[in-house]
């Protein structure tokens, strides 16, 4: 699974946190609303990035294991809560998605911002689906762009800031179904001076009814597909969305 370097980690921490903290109520609303038992709060948060989304769960009770592939993103993500680590109701450990292993069961799973997209292909994706399952003991939310999300990544765009100037070239490769996008960075230095930095980061097309039949067979016994601002609501045509939300339940 691609992991993100120091120079994007600090600037994802800084500019692009705000998907997390938006998303984070409105999942720990959703699951606290259809749990039978909402004082079991044992979350995972798979693809953790920064910790945002996990530092809104610790904020409400919730002991939260993060996993990432990337460690500069988990360095942040420890300093994000670094309060919760140290009284031992956060730990986060460095793991690719679809090969982590965990002695532990969760009440709510959840992988936000398009995370589980950086999967190559999809027998990776539905090795990812069948660990969660097996540490789960309860719910799954997760979110994927969608081809018609993905064909938004085309395009060069400038982001031009008194500290940061960053330029994103995206392409959508209908041949190998990924999206691609270069990212290049000036980041501004104490001294004043810009430091320059790039990633490349890639998105896989998946066909969201095909991942939903991939949960089924994997033992979902619920599954379905809704957007970000209604998690209750079944959607009737998920591909015309440029983002969907998979909420899963045994």
């Amino acid at each position: 699974m691609q992991a993100y370097g120091a120079e994007f980690a600090s600037v994802y921490n800084q500019r692009w946190s705000a998907f997390s903290l938006r998303v984070a109520p409105r999942i720990r609303a959703y699951y606290e609303s259809r749990s039978a038992q909402p004082d079991r709060r044992t979350l995972l948060d798979l693809c953790c990035g920064t910790g945002q989304l996990a530092a809104h769960f610790l904020e409400h009770g919730y002991r939260v294991v993060g996993v990432d592939a990337s460690p500069s993103m988990l360095r942040l993500a420890e300093q994000n809560t670094r309060s919760y680590v140290q009284d031992g109701r956060a730990t986060f450990l460095e793991a690719d998605a679809s090969q982590f292993t965990l002695n532990q069961r969760f009440d709510l799973i959840v992988s936000t911002f398009d995370a589980l997209n950086h999967l190559p292909d999809e027998e990776a994706l539905r090795a990812c689906l069948t660990r969660v399952y097996d540490v789960s003991d309860g719910m799954f939310i997760f979110d994927l762009n969608t081809r018609a999300g993905l064909m938004r990544w085309q395009g060069i765009h400038v982001d031009d800031g008194d500290d940061l100037v960053l330029i994103t070239r995206g392409i959508l490769d209908e041949e190998s179904e990924r999206a691609w996008m270069k990212i290049t960075g000036f980041v501004r230095t104490a001294q004043g001076e810009y430091r320059r930095f790039q990633q490349t980061a890639f998105n896989t097309v998946f066909e969201i009814e095909r991942v939903r039949q991939m949960l089924l067979e994997i033992g979902w016994r619920h599954v379905h597909i809704a957007s970000e601002n209604a998690l209750d609501e079944a959607l009737e045509e998920p591909e015309l969305q440029g983002r969907v939300f998979f909420v899963a339940s045994k």
